[in-house]
């Protein structure tokens, strides 16, 4: 195998190991606080100790994890008030472009945002929570895209993470996630009666969780 080759093959790996850490920590496998022994992480996930080193800090720069010198790494454990600042954020940033939303909803965007709807819906009785955070995140995705920014798109997807390590646990309650679920419905109802202020309002409950 070829120097180039090898390379390239230990950077794909490297990728992979990096997606496996992420999962666990979003599914809260991995929980917020705890301490990330590189050892462990070789064995849990057949790498070596350098993809692993390199994994961690993929993860170190998205601040899912954190370094402590001398000490190893951790999962992120953010405080209320740096959730209540990355609301705020994403209040700001998604209230926005509402108009934008708005003006780009079609009868075929409603049509897949309702269906993506009742895929959380059905989630919530016979699905996981990972399954079920990761269909939220899609929902979400596809109606922040009708901004046709894609950048805003990635940034509120990566500012999302920080709310917690572990954003399934985002719905404390079975009746946050059922309210979660009407408030998905609520923002489509009010691109199709093309209410921007609506939209807003829904966005900012949902948001905030109120």
């Amino acid at each position: 195998m070829s120097e180039a080759r090898a390379k390239r093959k230990s950077q794909l790996k490297s990728v992979d190991v990096t997606d496996s850490i992420l999962h666990d920590i979003l599914a809260g496998v991995l929980a917020p606080g705890v301490w990330l022994k590189q050892i462990d992480l070789e064995q849990r996930y057949q790498s070596t100790r350098p993809e692993v080193r390199r994994a961690l800090d993929r993860l170190v720069q998205k601040r899912l994890v954190e370094h402590v010198p001398n000490r190893g790494y951790h999962v992120f454990e953010p405080d209320g008030k740096q959730a209540n600042e990355v609301s705020d954020i994403r209040v700001i940033l998604e209230t926005a472009v509402a108009d934008k939303i708005v003006a780009n909803a079609s009868e075929l965007t409603t049509k897949k945002l309702r269906d993506l709807a009742h895929r959380f819906d059905d989630l919530i009785m016979n699905g996981t929570m990972i399954e079920l955070y990761e269909a939220n995140l899609t929902f979400h995705r596809e109606l922040l895209a009708l901004c046709g920014n894609n950048e805003l798109v990635n940034l509120v997807t990566e500012i999302r993470q920080r709310t917690s390590s572990a954003p399934v646990s985002q719905w404390k309650t079975r009746a946050r996630i059922e309210q979660s679920s009407r408030e998905h419905h609520q923002m489509i109802d009010a691109l199709e009666a093309k209410d921007i202020e609506d939209l807003k309002r829904v966005i900012i409950v949902h948001i905030r969780q109120v």
